[in-house]
């Protein structure tokens, strides 16, 4: 009875020190921007943050001298300081020193962590960086620089490094942002909520090309009721302008109008005055919208 005994309780704690470490394992380690089990000592200042966001953010913040605001560069990341022993070591999954994984997912490549595998992470050697959303989804353009979702591979419109560039909108370079990103008809990219956001202010046109990205047929209608109801006065009754649409770049000579000029071709109201008439004339049809 008493062998029986000594030998279950070295048992029972083995259990309890298991399941204390699981539960410490899993616990909330990370930041605002990864879950992980690790923090990261910057290449470029040598201080350590919890992830590569938390750096830029730090160190791009308007309390930081212009001259010494940067970005992490991502790639050279040599050392990693474990969240539960606080061990530095070289990139790897497993701590060196207590063995837990620092993430479920990770990408020797990007020297990337995280948790949260339900974002489906996939490491695109073409972008040279960590995509979310499974590979199964998404195609590289090599045209356009970057990965789209398979719905997208017979009927974008490629934009020569759609991707390397700031949302028009907000500003964020889009190619390593971590929020949702669109492509527009016209192939030019930016964030889902920056569009969202246009069209709480009515505003329908893409904000790099100025071509419409929706279907605005029933606005040019309207306004062509509005032009018809606004007769012009007779000094301009016979006044002709040069237009240029938006929407399918031809050039029109039309009749002058107070309202908005109408495209001869695709009849889009999304037109600019280019030459003649009494100063620049724009359109009304944001109006028509509301």
């Amino acid at each position: 009875m008493e062998s029986s005994l000594k030998t279950q309780m070295p048992i029972e704690d083995s259990r309890m020190k298991d399941q204390s470490f699981v539960e410490l394992e899993s616990g909330n380690f990370g930041c605002s921007h990864y879950r992980r089990r690790c923090k990261i000592r910057a290449p470029c200042c040598n201080e350590i943050f919890d992830c590569r966001h938390c750096h830029n953010e730090s160190k791009n913040s308007l309390d930081v001298d212009p001259l010494d605001r940067h970005d992490i560069p991502r790639h050279d990341l040599k050392r990693v300081i474990c969240s539960l022993c606080d061990t530095e070591q070289d990139v790897q999954q497993h701590c060196i020193q207590c063995g837990v994984c620092m993430g479920n997912y990770f990408c020797s490549e990007c020297k990337f962590f995280d948790d949260d595998v339900s974002k489906n992470q996939y490491h695109c050697n073409e972008c040279g960086i960590c995509r979310i959303g499974g590979k199964e989804n998404f195609f590289h353009c090599n045209k356009c620089g970057c990965c789209y979702s398979t719905l997208l591979k017979d009927s974008h419109i490629c934009v020569e490094k759609a991707m390397h560039h700031s949302c028009p909108v907000c500003f964020e370079f889009l190619f390593d942002t971590t929020r949702d990103i669109t492509v527009l008809p016209c192939g030019h990219t930016i964030h889902l909520e920056c569009v969202k956001e246009m069209e709480r202010h009515f505003q329908y046109s893409c904000p790099v090309c100025s071509k419409s990205y929706c279907d605005m047929s029933r606005v040019w209608e309207k306004l062509d009721q509005e032009v018809a109801s606004t007769p012009m006065p007779e000094m301009y009754q016979n006044k002709m302008v040069w237009i240029l649409c938006n929407d399918c770049g031809e050039n029109s000579e039309v009749n002058f109008h107070i309202v908005a000029h109408k495209c001869l071709k695709c009849k889009s109201y999304n037109t600019r005055q280019t030459q003649g008439g009494p100063g620049s004339c724009s359109s009304r049809f944001v109006e028509m919208v509301r």
